[in-house]
């Protein structure tokens, strides 16, 4: 799914125009960046929550040349799924292939 699919999606079901649902979509989206950028975790209950993991220094390799270099500390996005929709998606998993029955045919 890209941005304007959301869009279309929130303009459909809202019942407004692409220009007003596009607002919409972006002022969601720049909220969550913005509350990530101050270092905030962002929670959507149902959904899932954003975070931050500290990624600790190291020693890397150039690719090209072998040499070993430095990789400084940073933070990396981790996403982690929500309880309700961990339990949609295995919902739609099971349907979708469904576990043989044990005792039945092999």
């Amino acid at each position: 799914m890209t941005k304007a699919d959301l869009i279309n999606i929130v303009a459909k079901r809202l019942d407004i125009t692409q220009v007003q649902s596009g607002i919409i979509v972006e002022a969601a989206l720049r909220a969550v960046v913005n509350a990530l950028q101050a270092g905030q975790e962002v929670e959507i209950r149902g959904f899932g929550s954003f975070r931050f993991r500290n990624r600790a220094p190291r020693k890397g390799r150039n690719p090209k040349t072998g040499e070993k270099v430095d990789v400084p500390p940073k933070k990396i996005p981790y996403f982690k799924m929500g309880k309700e929709l961990k339990a949609l998606l295995n919902i739609a998993e099971e349907i979708e292939n469904p576990s043989p029955t044990e005792g039945g045919p092999v």
